[in-house]
C-alpha cells in the first residue's frame, strides 16, 4: 500500500509543480486553490508511505527522477542523498 500512496504522492507532486505557473504569482483563485490543494495531498500521502518506506527511497521515487525519465545519475543521486542526510541530522537533533 506504500508504494500506492508514494505513487500517487509523485503525482501530485508533480501537479502542484506544474501549477505554480499557473497560478500567475498567486494572483488566480482556481489554479491557486488546485495547487495548494495538490501540495497538501502530495505531502499526505509521502508521510503515510514513510510509515513503511525509507526516506531515501520514497524522496527519490516523490521528486519523479523515475517517473518523468530523468537520468538517475551518480551527482543527482548523491544530491538527493545529501538532502537524506541533512534531513536524519535535522531528526536527530530535535
Amino acid at each position: 500500500m506504500s508504494w500506492i500512496y508514494l505513487f500517487f504522492a509523485g503525482l501530485f507532486e508533480i501537479g502542484w509543480a506544474i501549477g505554480l505557473k499557473y497560478t500567475d504569482g498567486f494572483s488566480k483563485l482556481v489554479p491557486t486553490v488546485l495547487t495548494v490543494a495538490s501540495m497538501i495531498v502530495s505531502l499526505g500521502l509521502l508521510g503515510l508511505a514513510l510509515k513503511a518506506l525509507p526516506v531515501g527511497t520514497a524522496y527519490a521515487v516523490w521528486t519523479g527522477i523515475w517517473l518523468l525519465g530523468e537520468p538517475a545519475t551518480v551527482v543527482r543521486l548523491a544530491c538527493i542523498g545529501l538532502i537524506v542526510c541533512g534531513i536524519v541530522g535535522l531528526k536527530l537533533v530535535a
